[in-house]
């Protein structure tokens, strides 16, 4: 039978639910309302009793596994951990990972011990669409085995292609299910756009600052990387020109709307002049509008201007139902699309029918629409908080876009201070992405991204503070 002990949340707190779950614990045990052997309220009880998401008390009690507060059996109940068996006699004292390229490119994934992710590029755990995840996996659990036992179709699933496609005409975008390929996540669906229609040794433009993990893949395929300035509303067209006429491009990647790092979008006028200028050259144009679903309607889309000739379009459902599922895909000519899906069952076979199917289902069947209005509230939500926070700070801000994840900023450091900083921060619980991550060459820079959704934290801010007084 499991011992209930006094779980106070306060949601309007900087610190997380997660947090004071533990907090909660970890005080019931040293108080002895909990002892050794004690079992804790199963995960959908405590969350149905004060009305949490499954998913934050389940991190929550695994953080208090991890620190050898409860034990843990399949099967079985959490229970009060024995700490004369299951600890040192010295209480183990947090230690920050290192701030190495491994811990950013891989682990930092899978790492939870560090509470503020200041720095981190997914929506809080808390804030997934919960219920429609639920309702489609438990529609998954209902498909007969034998319907899983091949790979699948190359291009992937035919219901959920077409379910893309419907919602790609609704602005404006001429798509088809024959021309959506599905990808596990939108970074493997630029990664075969790379491999497929490009060669060691080409030049190929990214904007500057621009997503730190298509530089990786640009660098892994030995391409040249040229940097052109975003603007607060476009790129610097002066910077572009020059560009094109002396390196002759062969491909240009773009972060549309919201972008990863800055939060900006460009304008009407600067997309238009975006694709006259590179079709003179018919160099390709690699759309990645991966935050779509969270901007305004009438954000401009490079493939809808100009109808999937060179513009190929990608994007994915990380940013809104759950980066777990790996559910990304690419809009493209058909032609094109043929090659890419080569490309894709040479690396990797077949993307997951089984996450496919969970996306579709939540996409049909999971209020999916209501969910992207909560999303966008807290959103805009947490831009005021975190905006207020930078102005009371004195922090330069490239842009204030009231939506999305990013808000692209300056802390009061010399560039050359940018991996110190970030370091120490790291020793106080606080993952920062400084601006080099994010940089074509890692060229220093006092410039840092912050995800608004984990940035309103008073802890982050008071570290901060400290910048200046140093």
């Amino acid at each position: 039978m499991a011992t209930s002990f006094s779980l106070t949340l306060d949601r309007q707190s900087s610190r997380t639910l997660v947090e004071q779950i533990v907090e909660s614990v970890n005080l019931a045990i040293e108080r002895r309302t909990l002892r050794v052997g004690d079992a804790l309220p199963s995960v959908r009880a405590l969350a149905a009793t004060h009305t949490l998401s499954a998913f934050t008390v389940a991190e929550a009690y695994q953080r208090l596994v991890t620190a050898g507060r409860l034990s843990a059996r399949r099967g079985s109940a959490y229970r009060v951990a024995d700490l004369r068996t299951v600890l040192p006699t010295v209480s183990p004292v947090w230690s920050a990972p290192s701030l190495n390229a491994a811990w950013l490119l891989s682990d930092v994934f899978a790492d939870h011990s560090v509470p503020t992710k200041a720095g981190c590029g997914w929506i809080p755990g808390e804030w997934i669409n919960e219920s429609g995840l639920q309702h489609a996996l438990r529609a998954l659990s209902r498909v007969p085995g034998p319907r899983f036992g091949g790979y699948g179709h190359p291009f992937g699933m035919a219901s959920l292609r077409e379910q893309i496609a419907t919602s790609l005409r609704r602005i404006s975008l001429p798509a088809e299910a024959s021309n959506i390929l599905m990808t596990q996540g939108a970074t493997q669906a630029l990664d075969l756009v790379v491999r497929t229609l490009l060669r060691p040794g080409d030049t190929v433009i990214v904007e500057d600052p621009c997503y730190c993990n298509l530089l990786q893949i640009l660098q892994l395929a030995g391409l040249k990387v040229i940097g052109v300035a975003r603007t607060a509303d476009g790129h610097d067209f002066e910077q572009l020109e020059r560009v094109l006429k002396e390196s002759r491009p062969k491909a240009i990647f773009i972060n549309t709307v919201l972008q990863n790092p800055s939060g900006s979008s460009l304008s009407t006028a600067s997309a238009t002049r975006l694709l006259e200028m590179v079709a003179r050259d018919g160099v390709w144009v690699i759309e990645d509008d991966i935050y779509r679903e969270l901007a305004p309607p009438e954000a401009p889309c490079l493939a809808a201007m100009e109808g999937l000739n060179r513009v190929i379009y990608i994007s994915g459902f990380s940013k809104t139902i759950t980066p777990t599922l790996r559910v990304g895909y690419v809009a493209a000519h058909a032609d094109v699309l043929a090659d890419l899906a080569r490309t894709k069952m040479a690396v990797g076979l077949t993307s997951s029918e089984v996450t496919e199917r969970i996306v579709s289902n939540v996409l049909s069947e999971g209020h999916y629409e209501r969910h992207l209005d909560f999303l966008k509230n807290k959103l805009h939500i947490a831009h005021t908080h975190v905006v207020e926070k930078m102005q009371s700070l004195n922090m330069k801000i490239f842009e204030q876009p009231a939506a999305g994840l990013f808000l692209w900023a300056q802390l009061p450091i010399a560039a050359e201070q940018s991996a110190g900083v970030a370091t120490r921060a790291l020793a106080r619980g606080i993952w920062l992405a400084p601006g080099s991550y994010f940089h074509p060459g890692d060229r220093l820079s006092n410039w840092f991204r912050f995800n608004v959704a984990t940035s309103d934290n008073d802890v982050l801010w008071e570290f901060v503070r400290t910048l200046e007084r140093t």
